[in-house]
């Protein structure tokens, strides 16, 4: 499994209604994406769950890098490139993927919490009680799903959730509003520990 997001910052006037739009006109396109296990179209407002910007944060995980290579080197990345420009692409290689109660619900909204691996620690110490942690949150009453990635350049993990209705406020954590998700390969994400 492999994770990959990007947040596009827009100005603070910005008609979000506009990237609502686009997403309903474009988001059904990668339903069947080969190589893709999901994609949460996800926006931040400002103002609206503590956000101070307005955003464009898709987040992905992908089932094959070939899926993954194919979309950023393909027209669907090109025409998010030629009206945003290119962003920053944050990637990640996966640690665990849990599934939660709300599995089959169509999520509304999502968590993105980064913390990094302090040095002097000892990483799969940190990773493992991250893992632990990923496990208890699978068993919460609306949880979708959650991923634990890591970066191991930045020595960053990342947990990305996905919510039925509602993200908890978690401190350090970022809210977001699902638009839509694609889910080709979503079912066949591997589970649990992913080594």
């Amino acid at each position: 499994m492999h994770a990959m997001n990007y947040r596009i910052t827009l100005p603070a006037d910005y008609d979000m209604g506009i990237i609502r739009h686009r997403v309903a006109a474009k988001g059904p396109l990668l339903d069947d994406f080969p190589g893709l296990g999901q994609k949460a179209y996800l926006i931040r407002e400002r103002g609206v769950d503590g956000s101070p910007v307005n955003q464009y944060a898709p987040f992905y995980l992908w089932n094959t890098p070939e899926g993954m290579n194919s979309f950023l080197w393909g027209p669907g990345f090109q025409g998010l490139v030629n009206d945003f420009g290119r962003p920053v692409v944050e990637h990640w290689t996966g640690l665990g993927f849990f599934r939660g109660p709300a599995f089959d619900a169509a999520p509304r909204a999502a968590g993105r919490r980064a913390r990094p691996i302090a040095p002097g620690t000892e990483p799969a110490a940190v990773i493992a009680g991250a893992l632990e942690e990923a496990v208890a949150l699978a068993a919460l009453p609306g949880l979708h799903s959650a991923a634990l990635v890591v970066d191991p350049r930045h020595w960053e993990l990342l947990r990305f959730t996905l919510w039925e209705d509602e993200a908890p406020d978690e401190p350090g954590e970022e809210r977001h509003q699902v638009l839509h998700l694609s889910r080709p390969g979503l079912d066949t994400l591997p589970t649990g520990r992913q080594w």
